[in-house]
């Protein structure tokens, strides 16, 4: 039997897709604005990330969400969720102007993902640490019916490593060799009480995961070019599953709140929102906009 491999990718630029990513930049802020809820920090660094994913990366149809062929994309970070669903309207998902109901009493595009309410989610996350520990579930459940042509991405966050669930799972993903599995980890050294390394110190990360038996791979996580050529090197790796330590900017794009923690869970206001629209369209003043 053929299978048949569709995904977004092949047409885009490396150019292209950096330009999609700030348009999905300027989508993120219009939505938290909207909403009056919600975190900006996270979402705004994992634009590069999610555009290089499911423009370039994951096997996956927008018209087919339940394509049998898919990879699967588990998002364990879910209060970053706004930055998947813009990713995903832009790739056909759903109509962009639903983006604008993000956190409705009654909206498909809750605070935090529900796999049941929006097609093209996999799971439904919250409680932080537990992503990794579905994804190793759903990885060896692909091994088990021979489906080696289809990978799980497991997206995480680096302050939910304080959690213990997430080292469980990643002795469980080594034990197993789960050579299917590939973790990203969105390392922006933030997280909603402070840096990272004052409220539970991570360092030296690259070493703890190879302790656990993991591959590791450093790279930018704002360079798109990088994080595409790290997930076809992670899937080289044939003897154990990969990590991706991926260094993010916290609110990149927008000079305000870039490195600073305080925008981890809080939307801008309107004045803020104009000022961080403005900062995106015109690349913090590198070129002109007819936009104010």
């Amino acid at each position: 039997m053929s299978i048949v491999i569709r995904s977004m990718s092949t047409d885009l630029t490396i150019e292209e897709l950096q330009q999609k990513a700030n348009d999905i930049r300027i989508d993120i802020v219009k939505m938290l604005e909207q909403a009056g809820s919600g975190h900006s920090a996270g979402p705004l660094g994992l634009a590069d990330i999610y555009t290089a994913l499911y423009f370039q990366i994951l096997k996956h149809d927008s018209k087919n969400p339940d394509w049998p062929e898919r990879d699967i994309l588990v998002q364990s970070n879910g209060h970053c969720v706004p930055v998947r669903y813009a990713v995903m309207a832009h790739a056909g998902y759903f109509p962009k102007k639903e983006l604008m109901t993000l956190r409705r009493l009654g909206s498909r595009l809750q605070g935090h993902p529900e796999r049941l309410r929006l097609p093209g989610l996999e799971t439904t996350s919250g409680p932080l640490g537990s992503g990794l520990s579905q994804a190793c579930g759903m990885a060896l459940a692909l091994r088990m019916d021979g489906a080696s042509h289809r990978w799980v991405y497991a997206a995480m966050s680096d302050g939910e490593l304080d959690e213990g669930n997430s080292w469980e799972a990643a002795m469980l993903a080594s034990k197993y060799r789960l050579n299917n599995l590939i973790a990203i980890i969105d390392r922006n050294n933030i997280q909603i009480d402070g840096p990272t390394e004052s409220v539970m110190p991570l360092e030296n990360l690259r070493d703890k995961w190879e302790a656990f038996g993991w591959h590791v791979l450093e790279i930018d996580g704002n360079d798109i070019a990088a994080v595409i050529d790290a997930a076809a090197m992670a899937k080289a790796i044939v003897e154990k599953p990969t990590v991706i330590l991926a260094h993010t900017i916290p609110g990149k794009g927008v000079d305000f709140m870039e490195y600073d923690f305080h925008w981890h869970g809080k939307p801008p206001n309107h004045d803020e929102a104009k000022k961080a629209l403005h900062e995106l369209r015109t690349l913090q003043g590198k070129i002109r906009s007819e936009h104010q």
